[in-house]
């Protein structure tokens, strides 16, 4: 008997380990969250796998989809044209603000930015061409409830 409930724990364990696996193994993550009216919005890639999620307004769902390697490759393209590496964060802080963090683990665009103190003024305009380039991916690819 307590060997089948050590076996079951085990599993249990086991079993919950991996169901976080998705959050942290990924290639490219997008992420908005925060605001007076919270909102949590989420969507990792690894190769050609995407994993979206979001929380808020009431509304609570989560899709997994295939990217195609052409709407990867428009992604790297404009994360490339829009210097995603050397856009610079503000100093300045901010409150209940929908705060925006795109990780980028692999490949020439490696490197983490956020908009939760602002972006400089020079780079705004970059920010705003990356971030929608992942909305439209997730316009695309997301069917909302």
């Amino acid at each position: 008997m307590k060997r089948i409930i050590g076996i079951l724990f085990a599993i249990i364990i086991l079993v919950s380990c991996n169901s976080q696996k998705v959050y942290s193994d990924f290639d490219i993550s997008y992420s908005r969250s925060g605001g007076f009216a919270p909102i949590y919005e989420n969507l990792l890639i690894k190769d050609n796998n995407a994993h979206y999620s979001f929380e808020g307004q009431g509304k609570k769902f989560k899709e997994v989809f295939k990217i195609s390697d052409e709407d990867l490759k428009k992604l790297d393209k404009t994360l490339s044209q829009n210097n995603f590496r050397r856009i610079q964060e503000d100093r300045k802080k901010l409150y209940d603000n929908i705060t925006t963090s795109i990780n980028v683990k692999k490949g020439p665009n490696e490197g983490s930015k956020t908009d939760a103190s602002l972006i400089m003024p020079n780079y705004t305009t970059n920010w705003s061409n990356i971030m929608n380039a992942f909305q439209e991916i997730i316009n695309n690819n997301v069917k909302k409830q």
